[in-house]
């Protein structure tokens, strides 16, 4: 059995990943990590679902490792680039699904891919990932006549904006309509802005109440509009998405193949 360490193990999506790795059948939980100072340090990973599994949530990186074959992290980006450290030091796979990597920190990340298999991206679902390659398509097919914006809305506890997931959005659109992100993003509106530019792709951010998460890819034009939409009710699907991405890593691992991989590789949409 492939055993899993979690990062992050007393947050949202900490939470989420113990359930599912308890749940499924060919994966084992070898450690769960906390920051020091959290309530959930010294507990058993399992309590919050009657679970007595016999792992106590701590804060030793490396002792976590040398109980996992792949650790899956959605924290931090300090605290992800310390993880990624000690999995290159231990020779253990990652899966990481932290947002808010700013370009120094995602090189930072490429680095350890070429020591260690690596599967990096903002959102683990499998449909916000199809998501993905539908609206590269749908640019690659619009964007010559059609305006693109993009529409997130998250929980109030989140903490950077846009998503993850909507800059991903963002690329694909760029990507399908011949354009760099960089050159093109539009991330706030205020005031006189005057027209909008034609190969502008914008983006608006919603914060508020528990919503999981929303994402809309807008391709307005003349007297028509299209709209791809994914809509998250749970983390459930996260946390599959994730376990998925945890075994392509360990398999990557055995075979003994480094690498930075993102989830058209872990699902084959490539």
């Amino acid at each position: 059995m492939t055993r899993v360490a979690i990062a992050g193990a007393g947050g949202r999506m900490g939470q989420a990943l113990i359930e599912a790795t308890l749940a499924a059948t060919d994966l084992r939980l070898g450690a769960a990590l906390e920051v020091p100072g959290s309530p959930f340090v010294g507990r058993d990973a399992g309590e919050r679902f009657g679970r007595a599994t016999g792992v106590t949530v701590g804060t030793d990186v490396a002792a976590a490792l040398a109980a996992a074959d792949v650790l899956i992290d959605f924290t931090r980006p300090e605290g992800t680039l310390a993880h990624l450290s000690a999995c290159t030091r231990a020779g253990v796979a990652a899966v990481v699904g932290t947002t808010g990597l700013d370009p120094a920190q995602k090189e930072a990340l490429a680095a350890h891919a070429r020591t260690i298999p690596v599967v990096f991206a903002p959102n683990m679902s499998v449909g916000v990932n199809v998501l993905i390659a539908l609206v590269e398509e749908a640019a690659r097919r619009l964007a010559g006549d059609f305006d693109i914006e993009i529409v997130e809305m998250h929980h109030r506890h989140k903490v950077d904006a846009p998503s993850g997931t909507a800059l991903r959005l963002g690329e694909a659109a760029a990507a399908g309509a011949g354009r760099r992100l960089a050159d093109c993003a539009v991330y706030a509106r205020q005031g006189v802005t005057g027209e909008r530019p034609a190969d502008a792709i914008g983006f608006a951010t919603l914060r508020g109440g528990d919503v999981v998460g929303e994402h809309t890819v807008v391709f307005a034009g003349p007297g028509e509009r299209v709209e791809l939409t994914h809509k998250a009710a749970s983390r459930g699907n996260f946390a599959a998405g994730a376990l998925r991405a945890a075994r392509y890593a360990a398999a990557c691992r055995t075979e003994g193949r480094a690498g930075l991989f993102d989830m058209r590789d872990v699902l084959g949409l490539h």
